[in-house]
């Protein structure tokens, strides 16, 4: 099996079910790091003050959050720090709904789920379950200090989870500003006969490996020929490693059984309570991330 990269367990009514969690994707894309081409030393960047042009240190920098233009607010690193949530290394589902109820705006990142730590059987009373009731769960996880909204459904033998964008993170499509022309257009029954057939004509099954990324292949290829040549330079860099967590193994028959028998369900447990009406402000800047 791939490395995992999340190890806890899904909390299903009393029921916990460990799982490992492995990404589903892998980023393909070509990495330019930055390099001084004096010494082929890694470039980083440097903490600049905008308005002076001058670098600054790190013990004179703090974080803010823009309220209304112009004007910030000012949080200390535990202040932060205290809103970020406890990490309780579960997938705590609160609720179960139809495949179709979720939005293609609010899929994410899929990643698989393996079951971890002799979680099979109830792992595969998940997966069944979901596909005899057509549902998919929804869930709660903290993956790095940050919370997020998922939904388990099944993929053929497996479970799969996908992150979830919360739904304030997702525009409305009133900011298309879509006309009558549009939303209620006059077609002919010729021009859609025409359109129709040209689908027709195009239509073909799936093949995957026919979908490549060409400026990657170029990119590639240059780099494997400059390389054979000689052309390599030696980069001094330093990796570091994360610690992993995994849950405990408990009983499931029983809890499954205390489940069934009535006991407090996850639903009235871990669904996220509706947010508080906060004052209007702009989106707060993020930080340039590293050029690629």
């Amino acid at each position: 099996m791939a490395r995992a990269i999340w190890k806890g367990a899904i909390s299903f009514g009393l029921v916990h079910i460990p799982v490992a969690l492995v990404s589903a994707t892998a980023s393909q894309g070509v990495d330019f790091d930055w390099l001084d081409k004096r010494s082929m030393d890694p470039v980083g960047y440097k903490r600049i003050n905008k308005k002076t042009g001058k670098e600054m240190d790190k013990e004179n920098i703090v974080k803010g959050v823009q309220y209304e233009k112009g004007r910030y607010v000012v949080l200390s690193e535990d202040e932060i720090r205290a809103a970020h949530p406890v990490s309780t290394q579960t997938i705590d589902i609160f609720s179960f709904v139809d495949r179709t109820q979720i939005p293609l705006p609010n899929i994410d990142t899929p990643y698989f789920l393996a079951p971890d730590r002799r979680g099979e059987k109830v792992y595969a009373l998940l997966r069944e379950t979901l596909i005899s009731t057509k549902k998919v769960a929804l869930a709660l996880v903290v993956l790095h200090t940050r919370q997020y909204l998922a939904a388990l459904m099944p993929l053929d033998g497996a479970l799969v989870m996908v992150k979830l964008r919360w739904p304030s993170e997702v525009r409305d499509l009133d900011i298309l500003e879509l006309g009558k022309e549009v939303k209620k257009p006059e077609l002919t029954k010729k021009e859609l006969d025409m359109a129709k057939r040209l689908v027709e004509d195009m239509s073909g099954d799936w093949q995957p490996e026919e979908y490549v990324d060409k400026f990657e292949q170029k990119i590639m290829a240059l780099v494997e020929k400059k390389a054979n040549k000689g052309e390599i330079e030696d980069v001094e860099t330093e990796a570091g490693q994360e610690s992993r967590q995994t849950a405990d193994v408990i009983d499931l028959t029983e809890l499954l059984k205390r489940s069934l028998a009535g006991k407090p369900s996850a639903a009235s447990k871990s669904k996220p309570a509706k947010a508080k009406t906060a004052p209007k402000k702009a989106p707060a800047r993020r930080r340039p991330r590293k050029a690629s």
